[in-house]
C-alpha cells in the first residue's frame, strides 16, 4: 500500500500538503529557484570564513546546549553542512516527521540513537528479531555497552525496565520480510522510544512515525540512494532527539560526505517510481516462484515492496553459483536485481542457533528486485533453480501468467 501523504496540513511548512511523488521531487529544493538555480549545488567545503568570533561563540554555545542548527552561515563541516542538510529536510517531509539525521552509514546512525540514550544512563534495549545482521551484531555483543533482550512483539511490555532506552523492530524484517504491527509495538511501548528500521519499505509503502514510532531508521544505501554508489544512514525524529543526535555526530565525526547527500537527494526524486515498478516485479516474481516445485516457501510482505525471500528444496549456493543477469552481491535497494545467501553473508555474523530461531535457515535466499524486465529475470532464475530447468517456464505459460499480485505466501 503506497503513502499519498494526504495530512490536513504539513507539519514542516504550514502549508497545504503536496502528494509523494511530488515532494520527493521538491522537498529539499523549494529554495533553489528563488537563486536562479535548477540543480542543488553540491557544497564541498570543510569549514567556512567568519570575521564574527563572538557570534560564533554564541552559535557554537547554542548548539552544544540544544543540538539545534546553527543559525546563519555554516561554520565547520562536522557541524554541518547545506548539501547533506537537504537531504535531511527532505526525509523528513517523506517520512512526516519535524527532522532528520544523515550519517555515514547506517550502522553510524543506529550506533548515534544507542549513544544518545546511553548518555541518559538508558543503555537496555528490547528488540524484535530479525534484524539487519549487523544490528543484531551490535546489540547482541553490546559493543557500546548496550544490554539487549530479545522478545517477540506481544513480549515487549513485559520486557520493558526502568533503564530501557529504546525498543528496535524492522518490519519488513531482513531477511524473512515478517512484519509487525507497528501501531501496537509502539503501544506497548509506553514512553519508551520506538525505533524502526524503514529500510525496506521506504515511506513510499509506510510511514512509521505515522503509527507511533518516535525514530525511523534509514540504511540511506538501498532504496533512498537507489543505485548501488552512495553509503549513508539517516534517523527520521522529532527535533528534540535530532538535536542529540547532531551532538553526537558532531562528537563521534560520523558524518556523511556532501557528495553522498546530493546523490541521496537525488535519488529521493525517483524513488516512488522505481519502488512501484520494482514492486510490481517483485510481487509477480514470487508468485512465480511459489508455484515452482523446487522452491520450498517464499516470503513476500503484505504491504509489498521489492524485496523477495524464498528457500529451495535443492542447494541455495547453486543459485547464487548458477545466476548470470542477477548480480550475486549483498545489499538491496538498486536498479539491478541482486541475490545473496544470508546464512553466509548478511546474517554471518549472528549466532547460528539465533539466526534459524528467527527463521534463516540454511536454504533462505534474499533477492533485492531492481528494475529489468520480470521475463529476463525469471529466465535467470528458472535456469539457476536446482532441480529440472525449464519447467516452471512451461507451466506458467500454461497458466498465461501476467497477474502482478501476489498470492497467499508464507508470512
Amino acid at each position: 500500500m503506497e503513502m499519498d501523504m494526504d495530512m490536513d496540513m504539513d507539519m514542516n511548512t504550514g502549508t497545504a500538503p503536496r502528494a509523494l511523488a511530488t515532494e520527493a521531487v521538491h522537498a529539499g529544493r523549494d529554495d533553489l529557484a528563488r537563486q536562479g538555480l535548477h540543480a542543488p549545488p553540491i557544497d564541498l567545503s570543510t569549514t567556512y570564513p567568519s570575521y564574527d568570533s563572538r557570534g560564533e561563540a554564541a552559535r557554537i554555545d547554542a548548539f552544544a546546549a540544544t543540538g539545534s542548527e546553527p543559525d546563519g552561515p555554516p561554520v565547520y563541516g562536522r557541524l554541518g553542512n547545506p548539501t547533506v542538510a537537504r537531504f535531511e529536510t527532505a526525509l523528513a517531509r517523506l517520512e512526516g516527521t519535524e527532522a532528520a539525521v544523515a550519517f555515514a552509514s547506517g550502522m553510524a546512525a543506529l550506533s548515534a540513537a544507542l549513544l544518545v540514550r546511553a548518555s541518559m544512563g538508558l543503555r537496555h534495549v528490547v528488540a524484535v528479531r530479525p534484524l539487519y545482521g549487523c544490528s543484531d551484531h551490535l546489540l547482541t555483543a553490546g559493543l557500546l555497552g548496550s544490554e539487549v533482550t530479545w522478545t517477540d512483539p506481544a513480549g515487549i511490555a513485559d520486557a520493558l525496565r526502568p533503564d530501557t532506552g529504546l525498543v528496535m523492530v524492522e518490519s519488513p524484517a531482513n531477511p524473512t520480510l515478517a512484519e509487525v504491527d507497528l501501531r501496537a509495538v509502539a503501544h506497548a511501548c509506553g514512553s519508551v522510544p520506538l525505533l524502526v528500521d524503514n529500510t525496506f519499505a521506504t515511506p513510499v509503502l509506510q510511514r512509521p512515525a505515522e503509527q507511533g514510532a518516535r525514530l525511523v531508521l534509514h540504511s540511506a544505501t538501498k532504496y533512498l540512494g537507489g543505485h548501488g554508489d552512495v553509503l549513508a544512514g539517516v534517523i527520521a525524529c522529532d527535533e528534540e532527539f535530532a538535536g542529540r543526535l547532531r551532538q553526537v555526530r558532531f562528537a563521534t565525526g560520523g558524518v556523511l560526505h556532501p557528495l553522498a547527500g546530493y546523490l541521496l537527494l537525488r535519488g529521493l526524486s525517483t524513488l516512488p517510481v522505481r519502488v512501484r515498478a520494482a514492486s510490481a516485479t517483485a510481487a509477480e516474481l514470487a508468485r512465480r516462484l511459489a508455484a515452482d516445485p523446487r522452491v520450498a516457501r517464499v516470503h513476500y510482505p503484505r504491504i509489498g515492496g521489492a524485496m523477495v525471500s524464498f528457500e529451495v528444496h535443492g542447494d541455495p549456493h547453486e543459485v547464487i553459483a548458477g545466476v548470470r543477469l542477477i548480480t550475486p552481491a549483498v545489499s538491496l535497494g538498486s536498479v539491478d536485481t541482486l541475490i545473496q545467501h544470508p546464512a553466509s553473508i548478511s546474517h554471518r555474523i549472528v549466532d547460528a542457533d539465533d539466526r534459524r530461531d528467527a527463521g534463516v535457515s540454511d536454504r533462505l535466499l534474499r533477492m533485492s528486485v531492481g528494475l529489468e524486465d520480470v521475463e529476463d529475470l525469471w529466465r535467470d532464475l528458472d535456469r539457476s533453480l536446482p532441480g529440472a530447468r525449464g519447467c516452471a517456464d512451461m507451466r506458467l505459460r500454461r497458466v498465461g501468467a501476467t497477474s502482478h499480485s501476489a498470492p497467499a505466501l508464507a508470512d
